[in-house]
């Protein structure tokens, strides 16, 4: 019986680092082959085919590597050959990655995005286990039509929902409904099903989308800046439900009136924005001068839906049916 065959993508980050001794400080250095090798035992599993993309750390990826690693993801789930696709990435912006990829691949085959917390280096190195598992989950037949999964720890998260929520500990990953599944005994368990997938056909990213967050008392010279440096797209972190101090009201008023799209979300862990405050910076207010609320999406991943989107279309009512049904595409 032929084992099923995994293409395994390195881009870098933590799982490739070991310490330099005179720096005294992690750096990439493992390639792939060095990675896949103190994964014992996983060739009995699954054959594997080894691309090395990239050795950079999570906060050097680009939208242009994003781009490139992409088509290469949707070629190779193309191929007839293979039965799932895994990257392994930094986990500083691994669910960033994870979400764009999400979005943009349109597939039933698995990808899966695994890191690592600790270097290869140090004791207790969970690049092996992790990537472990990250295979059991790509050639499983309960991966497919799943979308993009993130896999450490041995549990396994959707990429729309996942968020990184510590610095050191091994179970980083969270999502505020709970994992999707995680591995036992080498096999893929589900403990939920997936609610939707949302997709954006689309190669064009518009990079001129800021993110800001809103803190006591602030005013609206960040919005102010970035609408006249050019800014197409903004993201606010608003308190709460969507709510502002009032002094930055007049910026979302001046960012509207130049034609930029804006969409609100929450500085909260978890929840969704809703129009529930009609006071002068509550969300009713804001929903009612144009502005799009962004449901319970965090900053970061929102940022990517709307210069995806934005590459996609600049019409408001379009990007905002994107952010609020559930099922609607573009």
């Amino acid at each position: 019986m032929n084992k099923p065959k995994v293409c395994i993508v390195f881009t870098g980050g933590t799982i490739s680092m070991t310490v330099d001794e005179q720096m005294g400080a992690a750096i990439p250095t493992l390639s792939g082959e060095q990675i896949l090798s103190m994964v014992s035992n996983i060739d009995k599993l699954a054959d594997s085919e080894v691309i090395n993309f990239s050795e950079i750390p999570g906060p050097h990826m680009t939208i242009d590597k994003l781009i490139e690693l992409k088509k290469l993801i949707q070629k190779k789930l193309n191929e007839p050959g293979i039965t799932g696709v895994i990257v392994t990435h930094g986990t500083d912006s691994l669910e960033e990655t994870a979400y764009f990829l999400d979005l943009t691949i349109q597939h039933m085959k698995p990808v899966v995005i695994v890191g690592a917390m600790r270097s290869s280096s140090e004791l207790g190195y969970d690049g092996s286990s992790n990537l472990a598992a990250a295979v059991c989950t790509a050639i499983s037949e309960k991966a497919k039509n799943r979308g993009v999964l993130v896999v450490l720890n041995n549990e396994v998260n959707l990429a729309s929902e996942v968020t990184k929520t510590s610095t050191i500990a091994l179970n980083t990953f969270q999502s505020p409904y709970g994992p999707l599944g995680a591995v036992d005994a080498n096999d893929l368990i589900l403990y939920r099903d997936i609610a939707y997938r949302q997709y954006i056909d689309t190669d064009r990213v518009e990079r001129r989308v800021d993110l800001i967050k809103a803190v006591l008392d602030m005013d609206g010279r960040f919005i102010n800046y970035a609408v006249d440096s050019g800014a197409v797209g903004l993201v606010i972190e608003a308190m709460g439900r969507g709510n502002l101090p009032l002094a930055m009201v007049e910026g979302i008023k001046y960012a509207l009136s130049k034609g930029c799209i804006v969409v609100v979300v929450s500085r909260c862990h978890s929840g969704r924005v809703f129009e529930s405050y009609g006071y002068a910076g509550g969300g009713k207010e804001l929903s009612d001068l144009g502005v799009i609320m962004g449901g319970d999406m965090r900053g970061p991943k929102a940022r990517l839906k709307l210069m995806l989107a934005l590459g996609k279309t600049r019409d408001r009512e379009k990007i905002r049916a994107l952010f609020k049904e559930e099922n609607y595409n573009l």
